[in-house]
């Protein structure tokens, strides 16, 4: 930095001083805006936290309703199995049965043909 001779020691503290001042204008706070009615900070905390709550709840419930409609399929399957066992035993029974009864009819039909068979040969 080269001065120029003309520039006097007065010269330079002043322009020293001017330009500390500067800088000191720089670093100074400015003034803040302040809005028309403060802002609450606690109150904006409790509705986020209030609707994050209602969504965990609406999530919770929607899993809920999932899992009883999960629950509902699985019984109503497990009924239909079990009614379905049921029904092949009845019919199985009501088969039997009639083979049981078809059996002692022709046992029943032969011993009649017998009877009368020998009723026929002692009667000659």
């Amino acid at each position: 930095m080269s001065y120029s001779k003309q520039i006097t020691f007065g010269e330079r503290l002043s322009a020293q001083a001017e330009a500390k001042r500067a800088l000191l204008a720089k670093l100074k706070p400015k003034p803040t805006i302040t809005a028309a009615e403060p802002i609450d900070r606690t109150a904006e905390r409790e509705t986020k936290r209030e609707e994050l709550r209602l969504e965990r709840l609406a999530e919770k419930e929607k899993q809920r309703e999932a899992r009883a409609l999960r629950e509902a399929a699985t019984r109503e399957a497990q009924v239909a199995a079990e009614q379905a066992v049921l029904e092949a035993k009845r019919l199985e029974r009501k088969e039997r049965k009639a083979n049981e009864k078809m059996d002692a009819q022709s046992r029943r039909a032969e011993r009649l043909a017998a009877y009368q068979s020998q009723a026929i040969t002692d009667s000659l």
